[in-house]
C-alpha cells in the first residue's frame, strides 16, 4: 500500500501552513538548521554505529574538546557529515541532483577518511555487502545510477514522498561507493526534500530497526511501504516543529504538557510517535507547543 490519502492530505495541509507562516522568516528557518545539525549528524552516524553521542557530535561541531579518548575518523565523520548538510542546504534550490553532485558529495563526505575511494564509485573488483546480500558489480553502477536518477525525475505522476522513498531504497541497494553509502543516502533525501520547498528530516538512530526492515520488505518484494511510512512520519514532524516556532509558540516537554492538561501520558505519547498531534523532538525529548 502506498502512503495513505489521510496522511498525503496532512502533509499538505501542514505544507501549506509552513508555506504561508514561514514566508520572510528565512533567518529564524536557518536558525532551527543550525541548531539542529548536531541532532541530524549524531543521529546518522549513529545509524552507521559511530560511538559518539549527541553531546560529543556538538563539541565536536563546535571545535570544543571532547573529554574521552575518540578515533580521529569519528572526529572526520562528524565534521564531514556536518559540512555536507549545511553545504547541501546552499545548493539544493539551485542545482539538479545529478551523478556529478553525488560524487561531489560524497568527495566531501570521505575527504581525510579515505582519499582514495572519496568522490568515486566503486571500480573493478570492489565488492561490497549490504545485509545478507552482495551489491550489484562495480561494472553495472554507472548505469544503475543514470537509470536511477531518470526514473526518479521523469517520473510526474508518483506522490512525491513515495518517489523519494524508492530513490532511496534503490540507491543503497546499488550501493555505489565503498563507504559512506548510508550516510550519504540520507544526505540526497534531504537534498530532495529541500528542492521541493520541504524542511530537513532526522531518521533517528533509535528507530533504525524499522527504518532497517524497510530496505528487507524491498529486497524481498520491492515494496517500499516500510520506508514510505518512515519518510512521511519524519517529515510531519519536521513540519510540526517548525510550524510552531514559526508561530512563536511556548514549547514545553511534552511530559510537562500532559501533566498541565490532566491527560493520560501513554495515549498521548503514542499520538506523538502517530504525529496525530503537533508534537516533535529535541535532543530526543518529546515537545509541544502550548496554545
Amino acid at each position: 500500500m502506498a502512503v495513505h490519502s489521510l496522511v498525503k492530505d496532512r502533509i499538505q495541509r501542514l505544507k501549506e501552513l509552513y508555506d504561508r507562516l514561514c514566508a520572510g522568516k528565512e533567518s529564524l528557518l536557518t536558525l532551527m538548521d543550525e541548531t539542529e545539525l548536531p541532532e541530524n549528524v549524531y543521529n546518522s552516524n549513529a545509524i552507521e554505529n559511530s560511538t559518539l553521542t549527541l553531546k560529543e557530535t556538538e563539541q565536536i561541531l563546535l571545535d570544543l574538546e571532547v573529554s574521552r579518548r575518540v578515533t580521529v575518523r569519528e572526529v572526520f565523520e562528524a565534521k564531514n557529515l556536518g559540512r555536507v548538510i549545511s553545504y547541501k542546504r546552499n545548493t539544493s534550490q539551485t542545482e539538479e541532483l545529478s551523478i556529478e553532485r553525488i560524487l561531489f558529495l560524497h568527495k566531501m563526505l570521505l575527504s581525510g577518511i579515505n582519499d582514495e575511494i572519496a568522490g568515486r564509485f566503486r571500480k573493478e573488483n570492489e565488492y561490497v555487502r549490504v545485509g545478507m546480500f552482495i551489491a550489484p558489480p562495480p561494472e553495472h553502477i554507472q548505469l544503475r545510477m543514470n537509470e536511477l536518477l531518470i526514473a526518479y525525475t521523469s517520473d510526474v505522476s508518483s506522490y512525491f514522498l513515495e518517489k523519494i522513498a524508492k530513490f532511496h531504497l534503490e540507491f543503497e541497494t546499488i550501493h555505489p561507493f565503498n563507504d559512506g553509502n548510508g550516510r550519504l543516502g540520507r544526505v540526497l533525501i534531504n537534498y530532495q526534500l529541500l528542492r521541493l520547498g520541504f524542511p530537513r528530516i532526522i531518521i533517528r538512530q533509535k528507530e533504525k530497526h524499522i527504518y532497517y526492515r524497510g530496505f528487507e520488505i524491498y529486497r524481498n518484494n520491492k515494496k517500499t511501504t516500510v520506508m514510505d511510512h518512515v519518510l512521511a512520519l519524519a517529515l510531519t514532524e519536521s513540519l510540526h516543529k517548525r510550524i510552531t516556532y514559526v508561530q512563536g509558540k511556548s514549547i514545553v516537554p511534552l511530559s510537562e504538557y500532559v501533566r498541565r492538561k490532566q491527560m493520560k501520558a501513554p495515549a498521548v505519547f503514542n499520538a506523538a510517535r502517530r504525529q496525530t498531534i503537533p508534537a516533535f523532538r529535541e535532543k530526543g525529548v518529546w515537545k509541544i507547543g502550548l496554545d
